[in-house]
């Protein structure tokens, strides 16, 4: 039995192949910042809080925000300063912590917003129970606002 055998010309890659070529290309890179969308909109604090404090820094909110536009650095410390005294510097400074992450130009103004938390904290916790709450949030900025608080 002879059998016939045809020679198939390539003329090039067939369209299955440009496909998975341009999926390979194409799949990383999709999935790299899929996962980092996915991972910066995690709630690392823990508490279940809906409302973001980027949301505050990035939006002005009351009346006289309306008259003048206040910088997102202001903002965010007036929410975080009314958070401590509601709640308690811990969440303060853990709200910080993940502002500056998710935005790092407000980096430059971590220290200044931390001292702050620090002096109210001693304000409104006393010295002892202030320190307490000191965390490595922007260096060690929150511990120096409560020692000049409280020294």
């Amino acid at each position: 039995m002879k059998h016939t055998t045809t020679q198939r010309t390539q003329r090039g890659p067939g369209p299955a192949r440009r496909i998975g070529r341009s999926l390979a290309l194409v799949l990383p890179v999709v999935l790299v910042l899929s996962g980092t969308l996915a991972v910066t909109r995690v709630n690392w604090s823990g508490s279940s809080s809906s409302d973001s404090v980027l949301a505050a820094a990035e939006a002005p909110s009351g009346t006289k925000a309306r008259t003048k536009t206040r910088a997102a650095h202001e903002v965010l410390r007036d929410k975080l300063l009314l958070e401590l005294q509601e709640r308690d510097p811990g969440v303060a400074l853990t709200h910080l912590q993940q502002a500056v992450n998710d935005r790092p130009s407000l980096s430059r103004h971590c220290t200044s917003i931390a001292r702050a938390l620090g002096r109210a904290a001693v304000r409104v916790y006393g010295p002892s129970r202030a320190q307490s709450y000191a965390r490595p949030v922007c260096d060690t900025s929150f511990a120096s606002g409560v020692l000049t608080q409280h020294g």
